[in-house]
């Protein structure tokens, strides 16, 4: 009887889950890389760095036998390694061709996208300018397809009113791929009012994944009085959703890696909770976080979904030889 009236007592919640949500099509093919390595070589495959950024899903695949490694020189001659998706600098794959590595580049194809824009304002002669955050892992690869002092980074407007740039010769803008959509804006905008000679690439470089998720999470954070955002702390993608729902009407917006760390009393008061996912977290945890909140509160679940995605990348074809 306790049991029944506990259910009965449960306050009411309206959980906005947001769509699209979680893995894009880079992240599933770099998990899959990962994977199908492991069922063609054997145990152990390294990865240099976290092949995405989510701790849950590198912890799952170190239980399938991934290896993480930070550098090459952790790697022995004599088993295979793949590269994060977030891409990596030159001198990476030179390393392991030196080595004579057997190597599976898992770089999303929208991030060597931005790679190949570069190269190409690069070899047009082009001084060239990123918009991103110093540090970045995707940051760091980009700069790194160019010669050292190449690139000028700029990671926001303050910076973009500032940075000193050529005047009488066309120059090249690249951005990272994670970005929040508004601010990136923000800072072309000052870019290209003091550079008239700016030139950007023929189609934006914040990938469509990045694009939906904001766009998705402004929709719920009209509508909710807290935004949850499942993601790791270091996924760059997932703090920028935490940052458009704060701006965009739920200033009580907050990051979780999964259903343990939330903790409900914060949770007292709130009648419609808006849940989406960054683009390395995988479904399972959006439900596990839902299934913790339906222990605690009576659920009713409604779906946000601003538009379906359809994007595949191919795997590498070494894989299938």
């Amino acid at each position: 009887m306790l049991s029944i009236l506990g259910v009965m007592n449960k306050t009411s919640m309206t959980i906005l889950l947001a769509g699209p949500r979680g893995f894009c099509a880079g992240v599933d093919r770099a998990i899959q890389i990962v994977e199908q390595a492991l069922d063609k070589f054997g145990k152990p495959v390294y990865v240099r760095h976290e092949i995405v950024h989510n701790k849950f899903v590198v912890e799952t695949l170190k239980d399938k036998g991934a290896i993480f490694v930070d550098e090459l020189d952790e790697v022995p001659d004599d088993v295979p390694v793949i590269f994060s998706a977030h891409g990596v600098p030159k001198t990476v794959p030179a390393e392991a061709e030196r080595r004579e590595l057997t190597y599976l580049d898992a770089t999303c194809p929208l991030v060597s996208k931005v790679h190949r824009a570069a190269e190409r304002f690069f070899n047009a002669d082009q001084p060239v300018v990123l918009i991103g955050h110093a540090g970045h892992p995707e940051v760091i690869g980009t700069m790194g397809q160019l010669p050292e002092g190449s690139v000028t980074l700029v990671e926001n407007q303050e910076q973009a009113k500032t940075v000193v740039l050529p005047i009488d010769i066309p120059v090249g803008l690249v951005t990272q791929t994670t970005l929040s959509v508004d601010d990136t804006h923000g800072v072309i905008s000052i870019l290209k009012e003091r550079y008239k000679n700016l030139e950007l690439p023929k189609k934006e470089d914040i990938c469509y994944a990045t694009t939906n998720r904001q766009a998705a999470v402004k929709i719920i954070a009209q509508k909710s009085d807290m935004v949850m955002v499942i993601g790791a702390p270091n996924s760059s993608n997932s703090r920028r959703l935490v940052e458009v729902a704060q701006l965009n009407g739920c200033p009580k917006s907050m990051l979780v890696q999964r259903a343990e760390d939330i903790n409900f009393d914060d949770l007292d008061g709130i009648s419609t909770l808006g849940i989406t996912a960054g683009a390395s977290a995988p479904e399972l945890l959006v439900e596990e976080v839902v299934n913790a909140c339906k222990e605690h509160f009576d659920v009713t679940v409604k779906f946000e979904t601003v538009t379906e995605e359809n994007v595949f990348f191919k795997l590498p074809a070494s894989l299938s030889e």
